[in-house]
């Protein structure tokens, strides 16, 4: 599906309980993007995004900020990330300074600008790829 919604989100999802909406790799969009549910975005967006929860898959590109409660970064980034929870993955290529309470960075993953814990119980938490 290139773009659409669900009702209730996936199982364990941390959004707030409203939908799921994709955006595929065949989709481009420039502006920004903002919603209270949850985000899958595999395409490309040219803007910031605000969202409860998001998801870049690995092909995934954005230029822009990047605001949500939880963020799992698989694609590229350019742009400041700012999300209580962030994941990111070894096929993770950003350039831009993140901010979180909780920080997991896989093996293999490109960040390039600053780190900052905000307050809160966060953990910097660094994964070793095991592949």
């Amino acid at each position: 599906m290139a773009w659409g919604g669900k009702s209730g989100g996936p199982a364990g999802a941390s959004g707030s309980g409203g939908s799921l909406s994709f955006i595929g790799s065949e989709v481009t969009i420039t502006g920004n993007i903002s919603g209270k549910g949850d985000l899958h975005l595999d395409g490309s967006v040219e803007g910031d995004i605000h969202c409860a929860s998001l998801i870049l898959g690995a092909g995934g590109r954005i230029k822009g900020n990047i605001s949500a409660e939880t963020a799992t970064l698989g694609g590229t980034v350019g742009g400041t990330v700012n999300a209580r929870t962030l994941i990111v993955e070894k096929t993770a290529r950003i350039s831009g300074d993140l901010s979180y309470e909780s920080v997991s960075i896989e093996t293999g993953a490109l960040v390039d600008g600053r780190l900052t814990q905000r307050g809160g119980e966060g953990q910097l938490k660094l994964v070793s790829s095991s592949e």
